[in-house]
């Protein structure tokens, strides 16, 4: 069965909910029917289009979503634009590592300040000295990322409904095919 796009009062896309959870919404008066689906849901006294897209009727203040970035592999990759630190070339997460500038063994910590995107080569180069020493120079000093990186996904977007298009693809050319 279809799923729903809930948006906020301000029309921003908010979550996908399961038609159940949609017509809910919908009777407890939370919501309006933006766009529908073709299909009907039919109760003993009672036919209701299936919604598409919904808008809550009162604007949800949402907690800063990315305030706290995970620090994770792929997210430092991520903040480092999949740039080696020390040479600038752009390579494939599998050709990256990360490298610590302050090796651990010298009481280096894993954390957003002392952990960058590498390459394989840089960081043998590197090994435990600090870039100093080996004679290289960081591109970026590292630190915490206010907000994730825009990552590009492949969500299936060709199947994603027409009616949620308007609302979740600003910038992007979709193809048919």
């Amino acid at each position: 069965m279809e799923q729903t796009l809930v948006l906020n009062a301000t029309y921003e896309p908010l979550r996908i909910v399961s038609w159940q959870k949609a017509i809910t919404m919908l009777f407890q008066g939370k919501v309006e029917v933006i766009a529908v689906y073709d299909r009907e849901i039919r109760g003993v006294t009672v036919r209701v289009k299936l919604p598409s897209v919904l808008r809550l009727l009162r604007h949800v203040r949402m907690k800063r979503p990315f305030a706290d970035v995970p620090f994770s592999r792929a997210n430092v990759y991520a903040r480092d634009d999949h740039r080696c630190q020390y040479c600038g070339r752009k390579l494939a997460p599998s050709q990256l590592t990360f490298d610590h500038v302050i090796p651990v063994a010298r009481g280096g910590h894993k954390g957003w300040d002392n952990i960058v995107t590498c390459c394989i080569p840089c960081n043998r180069k590197k090994g435990d000295h600090t870039p100093e020493e080996i004679g290289l120079q960081l591109l970026r000093k590292p630190r915490r990322p206010e907000s994730l990186p825009s990552l590009t996904l492949s969500l299936g977007l060709h199947r994603a409904p027409e009616s949620w298009r308007d609302y979740l693809f600003w910038d992007i050319h979709l193809d048919r095919g």
